[in-house]
């Protein structure tokens, strides 16, 4: 009887496991391909946090999802949160600008090697020793890639390894944030997208994407259209 109710268990592990790992290599090629005819990276940052705050906000009014209410207490103890996620998916779009897909899939596995270290530091104590191992066979392997690849480019080495850095904090800080308020993943992606907002809005016009970003995104929409 326990074998039996643990089964359905197992599959829904898989299954989530299996449907995670499509959807993040799916956003890789999906990242790449858009970058080479569209480099105006903050610009898709910006449009893809207005998209995720306005998709949780009407799946809530249509009953889809389930949120608490906006606080502004709990988005002042977010907004590191916010800060950090911007900046590691801001460095990974820079990355992909010059780092084959390839060697930016390896290049991020090194995220769990600098969780585990920060973890130790932060006194979390030991984790198990497979887990260890596992980890630094991952990192070396990603070690002899790099030296293997023929296409290195520096600057998107080092965007990519900026990210990684920033990934590592703000997986730490949601962390202890969602444990501290119990806050649901729905509720972190929600706070986040709103307090990106400003920050955004802020770079892209401080660097001069916008508002050219917008007419080239509208002119290739039109030729796309036209097509």
């Amino acid at each position: 009887m326990g074998a039996e109710a643990g089964e359905p268990s197992s599959i829904l592990s898989l299954a989530s496991a299996f449907s995670y790992g499509v959807a993040s290599m799916a956003m890789v090629f999906v990242n790449k391909a858009v970058l080479m005819q569209y480099v105006h990276s903050m610009t898709l940052l910006t449009l893809q946090q207005i998209a995720t705050a306005l998709l949780i906000h009407f799946g809530q009014v249509l009953g889809m999802s389930k949120r608490k209410d906006f606080s502004w207490i709990t988005a002042k103890k977010l907004l590191p949160v916010s800060i950090f996620y911007n900046a590691n998916v801001g460095f990974a779009l820079a990355s992909l600008k010059g780092v084959n897909i390839p060697m930016y899939i390896a290049i991020k596995r090194i995220t769990p090697l600098a969780v585990l270290v920060a973890g130790c530091m932060r006194g979390k104590g030991k984790p198990p020793t497979q887990v260890i191992l596992s980890v630094i066979c991952t990192a070396t392997g990603v070690l002899i890639a790099a030296l293997g690849d023929f296409s290195f480019d520096l600057y998107g080495y080092c965007m990519a390894l900026t990210s990684v850095f920033f990934q590592t904090m703000y997986l730490i800080l949601v962390e202890k944030s969602g444990a501290e308020d119990g806050l649901s993943s729905v509720d972190l992606m929600f706070y986040n997208s709103i307090l990106s907002l400003p920050f955004l809005f802020f770079l892209i016009i401080a660097t001069g994407e916008f508002p050219h970003s917008l007419t080239v995104l509208s002119a290739k929409v039109s030729d796309t259209n036209a097509v």
